[in-house]
């Protein structure tokens, strides 16, 4: 019987193919959703430029249909326009034209994750209506750039229709691309967007212009920013076996490439600008200034030595590939247009410099140099917890070791909490100010937990609850927020519902259909989010018990609250009775004694009503 062999193809695609194909895990699945998604990522871009340098944030959102005769869904023109510091012209064909370019790759935290959303929404928009996306940058306060793009899907790469300059008196940066939205299903939720924004980010100014035509204006309430997040180290329990290979990929020192340069560098560290000597008598003067050399000089003198050259050869090679562990050493002769192979002795003191070079940090090295709060002693003990050897060569780790040292990592236990200070909580007073001016409650507090980390990776629950006033009584309301961004979508499996759900609000005094507001903002290096399109926050215990802590906290705060109110409210009652049975009273008295005058029984009222106060 004869088998057919079926020949499979496998091709590479590239990420803004991958994107497009899966468009739906980034939260593009439908036109309301997509116009949805689109507006936050382009706002949160604004916000996280304006934050890195300290500016207070201007944005304008506009949307505006194409065709307002159109019924939905149809085509919008989306525009935000910043004032933060613009993005060098050199760049912005590659930031807005190429999928997974950006400046989100470090450990810090951020409204967005990766800078993939805006070129997502970019791409969204190009394959909805075929119009191009225009992007303006001001970055030196004097030349505006304005490029009109499209975005070449198969090969990831720009392409750039149109590019103009013209004078610009301030930095800033506009975005506004042509797409397929439903307005008529997304308007409250971009409306409900926009103004819970203005609450988690009180220092910024922000206006919406919807396709009617109407602006809402949400102004500045603080004019105080907090610190902008710095990049960090990553912590030791937030790594894996792939993390560690990326690491050690940058931890190897790469062979320096030998050219006019690198020969001059050389020269100079060795103090032989002017002196030629032969190969013997570099490597005598290397020895003598072994110490002071630099890694990149002491591997070319260790070439120097195997290939036995002088200054007039260096110059007359490139190597192309060191094989440390068939102990072989390629190079090409420019001279002789032909490739070498050379056998390695590893007896020569040389040896141990390319291998290092290729091989990087010892085990050691690695851990004090690449994670925060690893100190030599904390290494010491880790290496001796995974049976590993500490002064062993990082590159040259064969897999099963590198297996286990992500699993030791992740179970030793004696590391340092993770480093909060890449954090950037709103802080207690800008939310305390942002849900006085939103609510306008009769009631508030808030509170800012310490810090604590999940899987190595810090976080900061912050948390405000807000009672009566303007708040209509309609049962508990919850705002949900992530490093500063309001999360609309998919709130029914989030943690923070969770465990406002959990709570038994009977104890604290809160029963019925409250006028009651709780907001709630969780800021990390790493939100655990459930989905790409970042909409709700999974049920890490670590989370969910500072989440309590915080409004177990708040409860209390506000059952103090609840009992004062109820004792005001009973003196009331007794002040109404007082006030209405005394002057009767006082007249039955007069009459039974027969005097005509009554007695100062307004004073009795007042006296008993400043004693219920005090009482309270």
């Amino acid at each position: 019987m004869e088998m057919s062999l079926i020949k499979e193809t496998f091709s590479q695609i590239s990420p803004s193919e991958f994107f497009y194909r899966n468009r739906d895990l980034a939260g593009f699945s439908n036109p309301t959703r997509s116009l949805y998604t689109s507006v936050r990522e382009f706002v949160e871009n604004a916000l996280d430029a304006c934050d890195q340098k300290k500016i207070l944030p201007d944005i304008h959102l506009s949307i505006k249909a194409v065709d307002p005769e159109q019924p939905d869904p149809k085509s919008y023109i989306l525009s935000v326009k910043d004032n933060g510091p613009g993005i060098e012209p050199k760049h912005v064909p590659l930031a807005f034209g190429t999928v997974l370019y950006g400046s989100k790759f470090g450990l810090k935290q951020a409204r967005g994750m990766f800078g993939l959303g805006a070129t997502m929404a970019i791409l969204y928009g190009q394959i909805t209506t075929n119009k191009p996306v225009t992007v303006r940058s001001c970055a030196d306060g004097k030349t505006q750039d304005e490029f009109v793009m499209l975005l070449d899907i198969q090969k990831n790469k720009p392409i750039i229709q149109k590019h103009t300059t013209k004078e610009a008196s301030k930095t800033g940066l506009s975005v506004s691309i042509v797409l397929e939205g439903d307005y008529s299903k997304a308007g409250t939720k971009i409306r409900d967007y926009v103004s819970q924004t203005s609450l988690i980010t009180p220092y910024a100014s922000i206006t919406f212009e919807d396709p009617s035509g109407e602006k809402f204006h949400f102004p500045r309430i603080v004019k105080e920013m907090p610190p902008p997040p710095t990049i960090i180290k990553p912590h030791p329990h937030g790594i894996d076996v792939e993390t560690i290979r990326r690491m050690i990929v940058d931890t190897h020192y790469q062979i320096p490439i030998v050219d006019n340069n690198m020969i001059t560098k050389v020269r100079s560290e060795l103090g032989l600008q002017k002196k030629n000597l032969n190969s013997k008598g570099i490597l005598e003067r290397a020895q003598k200034k072994w110490s002071g050399l630099s890694r990149s000089v002491r591997t070319v003198i260790a070439i120097m030595s195997f290939l036995n050259l002088d200054f007039d050869g260096l110059g007359k090679i490139r190597i192309d590939d060191l094989d440390i562990a068939n102990k072989k050493l390629s190079y090409w002769n420019f001279g002789e247009s032909k490739s070498h192979v050379i056998e390695l002795d590893p007896e020569s003191p040389y040896y141990k410099q390319l291998a290092n070079t290729v091989q990087g940090d010892t085990l050691h090295s690695f851990l004090t140099k690449r994670f925060q709060r690893v100190g030599p002693t904390t290494a010491d003990k880790f290496c001796e917890f995974a049976k590993l050897k500490p002064e062993k060569r990082i590159g040259s780790m064969t897999n099963e070791e590198l297996v286990r040292l992500a699993d030791a990592l992740q179970k030793f236990e004696e590391f340092l909490s993770p480093d909060p200070s890449c954090l950037a909580p709103l802080g207690e007073e800008p939310l305390s100010k942002g849900i006085m001016k939103f609510f306008n409650p009769e009631f508030a507090a808030v509170i800012q937990r310490s810090a604590s980390a999940y899987s190595g990776f810090p976080f900061i629950i912050e948390m405000g609850i807000a009672y009566g006033g303007d708040i209509p009584p309609a049962g508990l309301k919850v705002y949900r927020f992530a490093n500063r961004i309001p999360l609309l979508y998919d709130e029914g499996s989030d943690v923070v519902l969770k465990v406002i759900n959990e709570m038994d609000w009977s104890r604290y005094k809160v029963k019925g259909d409250p006028p009651l507001v709780i907001a709630s903002h969780i800021c990390s290096t790493r939100i655990p989010y459930k989905t790409v399109g970042k909409e709700n926050v999974a049920d890490r215990p670590e989370i969910e018990r500072e989440l309590k802590n915080a409004l177990q906290f708040l409860a209390r705060k506000l059952t103090v609250h609840m009992s004062r109110q109820g004792m005001a409210d009973m003196a009331k009652k007794r002040a109404n009775l007082y006030s209405k049975y005394i002057p009767l009273i006082a007249q039955f008295v007069t009459e039974l004694s027969g005097n005509k005058k009554e007695p100062n029984y307004k004073q009795l009222i007042k006296k008993g009503s400043e004693i219920e106060e005090q009482q309270i």
